[in-house]
């Protein structure tokens, strides 16, 4: 370049060694963010299968019912587990009460909290010792609800039932939420009965959960197990 071009301001022509150095960072910077992405989500996975294998039955305040679908007050095939499981905990003496949790959908006669409260006192659980939280229309409004539920009764630990993949992020809000709390899991009903619904469960609940740690929004995705 002679000093007239430079007068000019002509630019330098890039060197090609450059461009495939800039090249070469760029693969290499995608390759390693997905990578990360993929250890990220394949990390997760593991630990909502391996929390679903935990079924802690320490003794507790309370066994807290996570809700699920209702109809007219039966309790869905998903809820029946859930609520099977707890009668069980309860009749083994691991907390001297059971919380149902769960509003209800727009035209729904009864909320999933009352439906399971029933449901347990149909099994012969005593009325007093169920008390229903008729709130929240996801996990987290629902965790958040039983909470303040808690503090106001003045306890703070519970054993939390649920599905097995639901364990994990149940138990993530939980103790978000100020609460001591473990997990025993159903291991009935549709969510535990065939590989595709093991699979999509799991799959469902990695993704919530990155979501929830991202965001501490919920992220309720479509259940499509058998109801």
């Amino acid at each position: 370049m002679n000093i007239a071009d430079r007068r000019r301001g002509t630019p330098r022509p890039v060197r090609p060694g450059f461009l495939a150095a800039v090249a070469r960072w760029t693969r290499r910077l995608v390759v390693g963010a997905v990578l990360v992405a993929v250890a990220l989500v394949g990390g997760t996975a593991v630990r909502v299968w391996q929390v679903a294998r935990i079924d802690d039955r320490t003794p507790a305040d309370a066994i807290v019912v996570l809700g699920a679908a209702q109809y007219s007050g039966v309790p869905s095939s998903v809820f029946e587990a859930r609520l099977e499981q707890a009668n069980k905990l309860y009749d083994a003496g691991v907390a001297p009460r059971i919380i149902t949790v769960g509003g209800k959908q727009e035209g729904d006669l009864y909320t999933e909290a009352a439906s399971g409260k029933n449901y347990l006192e149909s099994l012969g659980v005593p009325s007093d010792a169920v008390v229903a939280v008729e709130e929240g229309s996801d996990t987290l409004r629902s965790v958040e609800a039983v909470s303040d539920e808690m503090r106001g009764l003045g306890i703070d630990s519970a054993v939390l039932v649920s599905d097995p993949w639901h364990s994990l992020r149940t138990r993530t809000m939980a103790r978000d939420a100020g609460l001591s709390a473990w997990t025993s899991p159903t291991r009935q009903g549709p969510a535990v009965f065939t590989r595709e619904s093991q699979f999509h469960g799991i799959a469902r609940e990695t993704g919530a959960l990155l979501w929830y740690q991202l965001t501490h929004f919920s992220a309720d995705f479509p259940y499509t197990a058998g109801q």
